[in-house]
């Protein structure tokens, strides 16, 4: 199939003139929740923890102190060990090959939707012989000359995958991608490999398993993301320094490793990731297995949150008393990366909005969502 002028980067609104652009530039700083001084204006709302904590916040092992006990005070200090954690956790989920290959990728479809976005299916390379569809979204406008922020969306665990938050079908609360690149940015969301055959999950796991014995389904997970960053990274309409990630449940557990593992990721929402090992299915064989339950295990995800800093990470959580995977229990995680954070200097841009709805993507959490990405990616379009 011929590679359209989307995927080539050439614009489909060429005439378009540049005072509307600088116009849209004065109205997205003058939206509600955007601050001038390049922050997010409830920042300081979602660095403060509750009075109380719920008795089911875990109690965390402090990321400040080095492996023979000694305090880190310094940023230096931290990077060594930053580096330390890094190698742990990779060790952890086993090895995945030293190179990735070309995407070479491929259009299957596209369509134009309301003469704003286009919207293409598209094939590409995740492994070396292994090919991988996903939704690319863009504002019809975007081209090389007018290079977007740009953003993997990852999906939760439904039947709908890619076509759920890429708008084709499902609730619209649920369309993420859809909804972001209506604001401007250019949404990729790739499919789970655990869909890859029909939603067969445990077939899905045989195959990965035969080509990478010794490796973790969430390194499969890991690693599938990056391929996405690669992806957004390739288009010309694309700015490669502005990528994000976003995604709920499921595709939130993803964007955590994603954005811990991946410096190119600037800003990263996860929405109901689950942060403990006890918040969520961690121990199933799709993710990171039994071993997680054994009381010798020295790995956690507040060390992930860590790995991110300095870059923007935010959590919503929908609260533990409504059947959702992170709530006000959450918090001890955030407040010991925090620690992390602020080695780095200020403003440190880690913190969690717990809407209290479930577990779920309410409108309020969206456009927090929506909010943060746009201002730490610097949208200007």
């Amino acid at each position: 199939m011929r590679v359209t002028e989307l995927a080539r980067g050439v614009s489909r609104r060429g005439f378009v003139a540049a005072a509307p652009a600088v116009l849209a530039g004065l109205a997205w700083a003058s939206k509600p929740g955007r601050a001038w001084n390049g922050e997010v204006a409830w920042l300081d709302e979602v660095q403060t923890p509750p009075t109380r904590l719920p008795p089911e916040a875990p109690e965390l092992p402090p990321l400040l102190v080095g492996p023979g006990g000694a305090p880190i005070r310094s940023r230096a200090q931290w990077e060594s060990e930053r580096r330390r954690i890094r190698r742990d956790w990779m060790r952890f989920l086993g090895p995945m090959p030293a190179e990735r290959p070309p995407l070479e990728m491929e259009v299957l479809q596209e369509e134009e939707l309301d003469g704003a976005l286009v919207r293409q299916l598209v094939r590409y390379n995740a492994e070396a012989g292994v090919r991988v569809e996903g939704y690319l979204l863009a504002p019809a406008a975007a081209s090389g000359r007018d290079r977007r922020a740009g953003v993997v969306v990852l999906h939760q665990t439904s039947s709908l995958t890619i076509d759920l938050v890429a708008g084709v079908n499902g609730p619209e609360e649920q369309q993420v991608g859809l909804k972001l690149a209506r604001r401007g940015l250019v949404a990729f969301c790739p499919r789970c490999f655990l869909w890859q055959d029909a939603g067969n999950f445990l077939e899905a796991m045989a195959r990965f398993k035969q080509r990478h014995p010794e490796t973790l389904c969430m390194h499969k997970m890991l690693w599938d993301a990056m391929r996405g960053v690669d992806l957004l990274a390739s288009l010309p309409q694309v700015d490669p320094s502005r990528i994000g990630a976003a995604g709920h449940s499921l595709g939130a557990i993803e964007s955590l490793y994603l954005a811990a593992f991946d410096e190119r990721v600037k800003a990263t929402v996860a929405s109901e990731a689950g942060l403990d090992f006890s918040f969520t299915n961690w121990h199933d064989p799709w993710f990171l297995g039994p071993a997680i339950r054994s009381p010798d295990f020295r790995l956690n995800h507040h060390q992930l949150l860590a790995l991110t800093a300095p870059r923007s990470f935010l959590l919503l959580a929908g609260e533990s008393g409504r059947h959702a995977a992170d709530g006000d229990r959450s918090w001890p995680f955030i407040e010991e990366a925090l620690k992390v954070y602020r080695l780095y200097g200020s403003p440190a841009r880690l913190g969690i909005y717990n809407h209290g709805k479930g577990h779920t993507l309410p409108p309020q959490a969206f456009r927090r969502m929506a909010q943060w990405l746009e201002t730490y990616l610097r949208l200007k379009s």
